[in-house]
């Protein structure tokens, strides 16, 4: 059965936060070591609401059961069309299309704000899986930061994905991001 895939609520933030302390503790995906609390995790969030973009919560049997938003990628305007996207699933429910789901649905999104391009900066060249998952919906590799993380006594890459939403290049025809 696929999740119900909505707005996140102040009430999934004890579950997402343990989703990202998993990430945090035992992944790669993220580079900090020290998992945050919920109160941190609802700050990131009235952030990122704060620019009016999303933050979605996948929700099965009435868990949450992952989580992905867009954020911006520089806080500086001429990066008002660029926002970077990510994505976080419980690790019961990998591999069964949840992450595919919310990052189609932020695609949406990001066409809907009139956005140009999505990153998606990948903790560990070897996480195949996410690599895959980004090319699957379209996006391509645009770079790798070598050895920028140190995380589990060893040196980890950044790789940075990026989908275009406007390939042709024409002017913006929103205001991007109100940085």
């Amino acid at each position: 059965m696929a999740p119900v895939l909505r707005e996140t609520r102040p009430a999934d933030l004890d579950a997402i936060t343990a989703i990202y302390a998993d990430e945090v503790l035992h992944g790669t995906a993220t580079f900090e070591l020290t998992p945050p609390n919920a109160a941190e995790m609802a700050s990131r969030l009235d952030a990122v609401r704060a620019l009016n973009l999303p933050w979605l919560s996948a929700e099965q049997d009435g868990q949450v059961i992952g989580y992905a938003y867009l954020s911006p990628f520089r806080l500086r305007p001429a990066y008002r069309y660029c926002v970077e996207l990510s994505v976080y699933i419980a690790p019961e429910a990998r591999g069964q299309g949840v992450g595919r789901a919310l990052m189609e649905a932020l695609i949406a999104r990001a066409r809907a704000l009139g956005l140009r391009h999505l990153i998606g900066a990948i903790g560990d060249s070897a996480n195949a899986g996410s690599i895959a998952l980004h090319k699957a919906v379209g996006f391509t590799e645009a770079g790798i930061w070598r050895e920028t993380g140190w995380k589990f006594d060893r040196w980890i890459d950044v790789v940075l994905m990026q989908l275009d939403l406007t390939p042709d290049g024409r002017p913006p025809e929103s205001e991007g991001l109100r940085l």
